[in-house]
């Protein structure tokens, strides 16, 4: 009879463990960058997490004996499901030991709560937020991820594709784009941009932060327009979309973060951020007050890698060459402030449009991620 026990969350004491679990299971991995816990415990916090205002959650901790083994979230996006007409149960803040029963034990726990609320398919993993700590890492373990990209380690894919997972849509796929001058695909993308501000009828602009709910919205006229063709695009609300840009705020450059205007009207949008997993792989999540020493030390060095988490660009202009401009006109900017390479993630292997364009450009594939399904 197996020891293993799940529960749900109930204590501080509790809640402790499931926020901090994940140091058990990555300690001695080198190229795991550490959640910040204070964010991690955000997230889960059905008073300050985003998907709280959509949706309802529950979180669970495989027990044996008096050892925490696992971690797992079950959570139902009712806005989603609603809009959709969907009943899918989502989980993540996903990691365990690699051990089959006690991947069993999370698991049904998750499709009990999921039958409790008539829903009938598990989607995951990711944390709750669909831009958070998304899927599992089937390839690219040479080095750490970039910012808002998770890393799992090997077996995990094992462990879902022997319960009876499958894969529930294309792979996600994070690119390693070359920003700086010397090859031939930066060369020829240069030529092609000089083409382009040459007609000059679109406009690249920065971001105004000032403005910056104004800003959002305008994000926010793009992104679902921009990537509805996708299969199974699960539209952005406003909110959830405000609360993935807010921590960027305060440290984003406004000069890469571009819009790209025809008219007046912005047809594409290009966020450049700096990598902060740069820093923040050697600051320990900030669980002691030295940890933010270490990261204040790490973050006055100039960051190598600079993370574009999204290239949105209207379908009626896709063939014009605005994509084109903006992926110049960052790499131009970029190179001149020092950046080395640019991280493009994450796109859908499905997606029939980026993943071309970003290997036209240079760029070539360094990760990619999976979600499952489970039908109940």
């Amino acid at each position: 009879m197996s020891s293993i026990t799940v529960r749900p969350v109930a204590t501080a004491r509790e809640k402790k463990v499931f926020l901090e679990f994940p140091w058990r299971i990555y300690h001695d991995d080198p190229l795991w960058v550490p959640p910040v816990l204070s964010e991690r415990a955000a997230q889960i916090d059905p008073d300050e997490g985003a998907f709280f205002k959509r949706g309802e959650a529950a979180f669970f901790i495989a027990w044996n004996g008096g050892e925490p083994v696992g971690t797992i979230c079950a959570g139902e996006d009712i806005a989603t499901n609603s809009r959709r007409g969907l009943k899918e149960c989502v989980f993540g803040f996903f990691d365990c030991i690699d051990d089959d029963d006690v991947f069993a034990e999370l698991i049904e726990q998750v499709k009990s709560w999921a039958r409790d609320r008539s829903l009938d398919t598990l989607f995951g993993p990711f944390n709750l937020d669909y831009e958070n700590g998304y899927g599992v890492l089937v390839e690219g373990r040479d080095r750490p991820p970039a910012v808002l990209c998770g890393h799992t380690p090997p077996y995990y894919q094992s462990l879902f594709e022997r319960y009876g997972f499958y894969k529930a849509r294309g792979d996600n796929l994070a690119f390693d784009v070359p920003i700086t001058a010397g090859s031939e695909a930066r060369a020829r993308l240069g030529r092609l941009g000089d083409r382009m501000r040459r007609q000059g009828w679109v406009k690249i602009r920065g971001a105004d932060l000032v403005r910056w709910r104004d800003e959002v919205d305008r994000v926010y006229e793009l992104i679902n327009p921009a990537l509805q063709h996708l299969p199974d695009h699960i539209g952005w609300e406003r909110e959830a979309l405000q609360a993935t840009m807010e921590p960027f705020r305060s440290f984003a450059d406004p000069e890469l973060i571009l819009f790209a205007e025809v008219d007046g009207r912005p047809v594409g949008w290009f966020p450049g951020i700096p990598n902060l997993n740069e820093a923040l792989i050697h600051a320990n999540g900030l669980r002691k007050p030295w940890d933010y020493i270490k990261l204040w030390w790490h973050m006055r060095r100039q960051a190598r890698c600079l993370a574009v988490k999204s290239v949105l660009v209207l379908p009626e202009y896709w063939q014009t060459g605005v994509a084109v401009l903006l992926f110049d006109e960052m790499a131009r900017r970029a190179a001149a402030k020092g950046y080395e390479w640019a991280d493009l993630s994450l796109t859908s292997e499905d997606n029939p449009y980026t993943p071309g364009l970003a290997e036209r450009m240079g760029a070539r594939i360094y990760k990619r991620y999976r979600t499952y399904r489970l039908p109940l």
